[in-house]
Order: C-alpha cells, then sequence, then structure tokens
C-alpha cells in the first residue's frame, strides 16, 4: 500500500517547487498525493490560511509535504485580517509538531558559493533543533491604538520534551541557547535543560550560550556546533542565519516533528513572490526536504540517501541555479537531479 502523502504547494514559487519534487519521489518509490491549498491561496479561496479540511488531511496522512506560503498580496497590520502565516502556525499546533530539525551541512561542492571563507565552513555539520509550539509566537498578544504586547511562556514540560529531542540528535555536543541575563523564561529554560542533561545524557557535553554570543559563533565559528538547541524565536532566526552558510536559502531543509502524528517537511525559504512564474527558482531544498520526508516520516532510509546523494552529485558536476551563482531554472536543476535517480 503507498504511503500518503498531503501536498501543500503554498504561494510564490511553491507550485514550482512542489511538481519537481513529486517527480523525484516518484523515481524512487511509490507514493498516493493528496493536493490542498493553503496559506495564502486558501485565503483566496476559503478565507482562512487553513481550512478544518485540510488540517483533517493532514492529520490522516503519513506526512505532510509544504512549499513555501505568503506575499506582498496578504501584507497586513490589521489584526482581524488572515495571513497566510497563521496556516502554518495552526497546522504546527494541530499535528502537535513542537520539535523543529533544521540540518545545516555545506557541500563541497558549494564552499566558495558562501559568503564565509572556505576554511571557516569546511567541515560544518550541525543541527539546529528549534521549539516550535510556544513562545513568543503563541503567547497571548494585545493590541491598542498605542501600544502593543506579546506574551513569551514555556512551561518546564514543553522545555524538557525540546531538549530531550536535541540530546539523542547530537553526536557529542548540545549547544542550549537563551538569553538567560534578561528574560525569565530563559532562566527556566536553562534550569529545565541542565536538569534533564544530569538525569538522562550525562555521555553528551552541555553547554549553555546566549543567542547573541551563539549568533556571532555562527558566523565565526560555525564547525563548533553540533546540535544547537533553542526556543522558538531564538530558533527561526539562528536557522535563518546558518542558512546562509550553504551559500544559499534555497539549499536548506527541514522537518517539524511531534508525537505519534505526521511529520510536516518543508524547505526553509519563503514563497520569493518576487521570482514566481520565471521558471529560476531553485528546487534542491523541497528535493532536500523530501529527503527528510522520507527518512524521519516514513522511515525509508535508502530512497532518502538516494535523493541527498543525486542532488550532491549533480551540483558536484556543476549545476548552479541563479541563487547560487548560475543560470540553470527549475526544470534543468529537476533533470539535473533526476539523471542520477534513473
Amino acid at each position: 500500500m503507498p504511503h500518503r502523502i498531503v501536498t501543500l504547494p503554498g504561494d510564490g514559487i511553491g507550485p514550482e517547487i512542489m511538481a519537481p519534487a513529486l517527480q523525484v519521489l516518484g523515481a524512487v518509490g511509490d507514493f498516493e498525493f493528496e493536493e490542498h491549498t493553503f496559506g495564502g491561496a486558501s485565503i483566496d479561496a476559503h478565507g482562512v490560511a487553513l481550512t478544518d479540511e485540510t488540517l483533517a488531511s493532514c492529520r490522516g496522512a503519513d506526512a505532510v509535504l509544504l512549499a513555501a506560503v505568503g506575499g506582498p498580496r496578504w501584507d497586513t497590520t490589521d489584526p482581524h485580517a488572515p495571513r497566510p502565516e497563521q496556516g502554518l502556525l495552526g497546522l504546527r499546533k494541530g499535528l502537535e509538531l513542537f520539535a523543529n530539525l533544521r540540518p545545516v551541512k555545506p557541500l563541497p561542492a558549494l564552499y566558495d558559493a558562501s559568503p564565509l571563507r572556505r576554511e571557516l565552513i569546511e567541515g560544518t555539520d550541525l543541527l539546529v533543533v528549534r521549539e516550535l509550539t510556544g513562545g513568543i509566537y503563541f503567547g497571548e498578544k494585545t493590541r491598542t491604538a498605542t501600544s502593543a504586547s506579546d506574551v513569551c511562556a514555556y512551561t518546564a514540560e514543553e522545555v524538557e520534551r525540546i531538549a530531550r529531542v536535541a540530546f539523542r540528535s547530537a553526536r557529542s555536543r548540545v549547544s542550549s541557547v537563551d538569553k538567560a541575563n534578561v528574560l525569565e523564561t530563559s532562566r527556566l529554560w536553562r534550569e529545565v535543560v541542565t536538569d534533564l542533561h544530569s538525569r538522562e545524557f550525562p555521555h553528551i557535553l552541555l553547554e549553555h550560550v546566549l543567542v547573541d554570543n551563539a549568533a556571532m559563533q555562527l558566523v565565526s565559528a560555525p564547525r563548533h556546533f553540533d546540535a544547537i538547541l533553542t526556543e522558538n524565536m531564538f530558533g527561526d532566526i539562528l536557522s535563518d542565519e546558518a542558512a546562509m552558510l550553504t551559500g544559499s536559502i534555497g539549499m536548506l531543509p527541514s522537518a517539524s516533528l511531534g508525537g505519534d502524528g505526521p511529520g510536516l517537511f518543508e524547505p526553509v525559504h519563503g514563497s520569493a513572490p518576487d521570482i514566481a512564474g520565471q521558471g529560476i527558482a531553485n528546487p534542491l531544498a523541497m528535493f532536500l526536504s523530501a529527503a527528510l520526508m522520507l527518512r524521519h516520516g516514513l522511515r525509508l532510509e535508502s530512497e532518502a540517501a538516494a535523493v541527498e546523494s543525486a542532488v550532491q552529485r549533480a551540483l558536484e558536476e556543476g549545476l548552479r541555479t541563479p541563487d547560487l551563482g548560475g543560470g540553470a531554472g527549475t526544470d534543468e536543476a529537476t533533470r539535473a537531479v533526476l539523471a542520477h535517480l534513473e
């Protein structure tokens, strides 16, 4: 029986990179795909970024594959107007996806595409483990004509469950990122992580790093990091910074995981509405997100490795999309990867 995957093409370049991703998946296995509108496209069609029907379909799937959401046509400061990002937050909450994994491993073929010197990034292999359903993004919000507030709140249970994911994912070290010199939530975070470490993972090295220091170390000594554990907003910012180590945010995949339900897999980059419809979007992060889905969502390790190898070999042979300094369009990039899967 084929694995059932819900696909959410979303907005901007989303549909342009989703279609080739399904071609790549079709080259390595037998899957059943069910497409739903999501984000801005869903706002246009249904008035909300995530419908109850779409959420129910996602809950019943083996995995969910998302391309990108958002765009200037839906940007608004009206707190009552629907926004595409609400669909993403609702999906994470509805599927109880509390752990976001973002691997950052620059490929040797792209060392020279990174804005950092080769000797700085060579050998970098880190994983950002970001808490995804708590913190300031989900806290109570208030707004008047002259003031606004966003509450950042965490429970000890929320901190412990994401810390456990980081310790289990680490090879030798967890760098727990916080702002404990200022924030009370960070002080709780540090206490809970320290306690869990001493009880269950004393064989893993633990260090506490203030978020501003972590941001500096990511560009000055990225090889230092193994697993970076952090809360929602800090993780959002640091993972985008880490993406540039690879040469382009168009190269970074992500996996969002929870309990027993399906995971959500998506590229880190946005919907890039400025290049939508031009056929020049880089589909490689989408392909690598599909590989994470194969590995973490469907337990198909050999198929995941085949996709990752095909991407790496295409790059070694000279494939470069515009964001990587080349001229290959979406179709050409797709053909180059498929050539190594046939």
